[in-house]
């Protein structure tokens, strides 16, 4: 029963800052623009505990894959009265509704930024030294005499920080030698690399043409303490590099590049939330950092009942100067809830497989 809480209490606690931080930028916007919020639950389903306060009704709910804020006038049925009417959703200007709409996804990205920001202020930012792990055989750095142990201190002049800024400067220069400055020891040696062209695979199983030299780093990591417009800067850095890699990933999945087997839910994201919290708890802040930009992102396509959804109904309605009929909102957004249910099917069918196979 232990070893199932340990699974189970870090998922809810996870899950629900980050259901927590989005509706609560839905909430905050529409009091911003004056709309009455009837309710802001954590979860769906059947009512667990709640509390009125002022004209809000907080709820935690029985199953917590998500969570809502109920607005007034948010659906086409709604009876409101003449003395209500100036604050119903569904008399706020379209950008109104917009701002509403998106501020969900914001806020996750925000929630991202700022974990980030204070993982880098608190702990350090790690960097992986340029340290050379292994040298294969016949390879441009074996020829030019670089040696498993080597530290590359600059290339072309220019000092090396971490690994990364030699991938950097080999891609940029695949038909040119780069001169390098290697310590080894105590002893500092210089030599010149000619990068070659080779087949690789990227990180999405396609072959690419990239010039390579043949090292591989040691993996050594050191941490290095930021100041805070450092941490700020380094934690916008990290938010875009993960949220363009997302929507990559989202992309290559659309062309067929990434099979669905690999997409993962609910209870893979319990596992691996289990498994890194029984390691470190530290490690959690990055794990949910990440999983909020997905959040984010998947919040933000534009399938009808999700807030990219509404946000393109929205667009449209700006583009041909009038709302969609109730009809094909309707229509749309069942469509849309069948993507979702296909979608929930297909991710609980791959984790329930990985359990199995394990």
């Amino acid at each position: 029963m232990s070893t199932v809480l340990y699974y189970i209490i870090p998922f809810i606690i996870v899950l629900g800052v980050l259901i927590s931080f989005h509706e609560f930028g839905h909430f905050l916007l529409a009091k911003l623009f004056n709309v009455m919020v009837l309710k802001f639950s954590l979860g769906f389903g059947p009512k667990l505990m709640g509390k009125k306060i002022g004209e809000t009704e907080y709820v935690i709910s029985a199953f917590p894959l998500g969570g809502y804020v109920k607005l007034l006038g948010e659906n086409d049925d709604e009876e409101i009265t003449p003395e209500e009417a100036h604050r119903s959703f569904s008399t706020q200007p379209v950008v109104n509704k917009i701002a509403i709409a998106a501020a969900g996804p914001v806020f996750n990205f925000l929630l991202a930024f700022l974990l980030f920001c204070g993982i880098y202020l608190l702990a350090g930012y790690p960097i992986m030294t340029a340290e050379v792990g292994q040298v294969r055989p016949n390879s441009p750095a074996h020829k030019a005499g670089i040696l498993k142990g080597d530290i590359i201190e600059y290339i072309e002049g220019t000092k090396i920080n971490k690994w990364h800024d030699i991938k950097e400067f080999v891609e940029k220069s695949p038909d040119r030698g780069l001169k390098m400055v290697i310590l080894r020891g105590d002893k500092r040696t210089s030599t010149v690399v000619f990068p070659e062209e080779e087949t690789v695979k990227n990180i999405f199983g396609e072959e690419i043409r990239s010039p390579l030299i043949g090292i591989v780093a040691s993996g050594s990591i050191k941490t290095e303490q930021l100041g805070l417009f450092q941490a700020i800067r380094e934690g916008g850095e990290k938010t875009w590099e993960v949220t363009a890699l997302t929507i990559l990933t989202i992309v290559k999945l659309f062309q067929g590049i990434i099979p669905l087997k690999t997409l993962g839910g609910p209870i893979m994201i319990g596992q691996l939330t289990g498994e890194i919290a029984r390691e470190n708890l530290s490690y959690l802040f990055p794990f949910m950092a990440v999983i909020s930009i997905n959040l984010a992102i998947l919040n933000l396509l534009p399938v009808p009942v999700l807030d990219g959804g509404m946000i393109l109904f929205f667009l449209i309605e700006i583009a041909i100067r009038k709302p969609i009929s109730i009809k094909k909102r309707e229509m749309a957004q069942k469509i849309g809830f069948f993507f979702l249910i296909l979608l929930m099917a297909i991710v609980f069918y791959n984790d329930l497989l990985r359990i199995i196979t394990k």
